[in-house]
């Protein structure tokens, strides 16, 4: 506690907000990640928390470190990893860990195949996370009551002790399906017991997603001709609804393999020298080419003006 002859009377919460670079963080999270608005309202009440914390050391009031440790839950693709790191950074400007790295870890990296092989995994994993946040992607997978020669129990034992014991040098995030991280923390009360924030994750809205891909575009000056735009927000739509979607990571390998078509196309077609602007131009027939449009390019097209009708 700060000394009572020495402390100051005031604090100004907004000259610490914009001093300590927490003002930086959020801004680049506002600027990298399109939505999630109730996940970045989360985080910004996180950075209040702490700030207040902060203010209330200096003026000499009682402090307690806040407990920090964390539950990531929503579909792949929604931004998880990414919040997680932009998270250590913010923790760390405003004097929460000392270093503000990321590991991220999954059962693989803590559980070993064999006795005495689980400890000195997890441990090391855990030393290396010291000072800033431990992201366990699909933390569920710990936990198999179904195998009884399973060691993912002695690794939750020694997380949850670290957890207790370190919580103001270690944040631990756990990520993973709502429902599945329900089901674990049921069966785990002791990680419900420690996890002072659950924060979800919101798929992408199919605006959200077209966004997303006109920004990873743009990040590699690609451009879609105004065609290639319709069919992708035709393919958006459709994508969503087929097994194993991933929302930013889907639309991701979407544009992989439409710049690997129009690569195709470019090197097939081609008789002479092309531009930046050919090289750089995503055509519909790159973007239709997918397999997610199964009735061929003119019934698609027919399909996509019929949703705009």
């Amino acid at each position: 506690m700060t000394d009572a002859a020495t402390a100051p009377t005031s604090i100004d919460l907004r000259a610490e907000y914009e001093g300590s670079g927490a003002k930086e963080v959020l801004e680049e999270l506002d600027r990298e990640l399109i939505g999630l608005k109730p996940v970045k309202d989360r985080i910004r009440e996180t950075a209040a928390l702490l700030l207040v914390e902060r203010a209330r050391q200096k003026l000499g009031l009682a402090h307690e470190t806040p407990t920090l440790h964390m539950s990531f839950t929503g579909n792949p693709g929604t931004g998880k990893t990414t919040v997680a790191l932009k998270m250590a950074g913010l923790l760390h400007r405003l004097g929460y860990v000392r270093k503000g790295h990321l590991v991220s870890v999954t059962r693989d990296d803590l559980v070993g195949q064999y006795i005495g092989h689980t400890a000195p995994k997890t441990k090391e994993v855990l030393k290396r996370a010291m000072g800033g946040v431990l992201f366990i992607d699909e933390a569920y997978y710990l936990y198999r009551p179904d195998n009884e020669r399973d060691y993912g129990q002695e690794a939750i034992e020694i997380l949850l002790q670290v957890m207790e014991n370190n919580r103001d040098d270690l944040v631990v995030i756990l990520a993973g399906y709502a429902d599945r991280m329900e089901n674990f923390f049921q069966s785990n009360p002791g990680f419900r017991s420690r996890i002072a924030h659950h924060i979800e994750f919101p798929d992408y809205s199919d605006e959200e997603l077209f966004e997303i891909a006109g920004h990873m575009l743009d990040d590699q000056s690609y451009q879609m001709t105004p065609e290639a735009e319709t069919a992708l927000r035709a393919y958006i739509g459709l994508r969503r609804t087929q097994p194993h979607f991933a929302n930013a990571r889907s639309i991701r390998n979407a544009l992989d393999r439409a710049r690997l078509r129009q690569a195709n196309r470019l090197f097939t077609a081609s008789s002479g020298p092309l531009d930046a602007r050919a090289l750089s131009t995503i055509a519909e027939e790159d973007i239709r080419a997918s397999r997610v449009f199964k009735g061929g390019l003119d019934s698609e097209r027919r399909a996509a003006e019929a949703l705009a009708r």
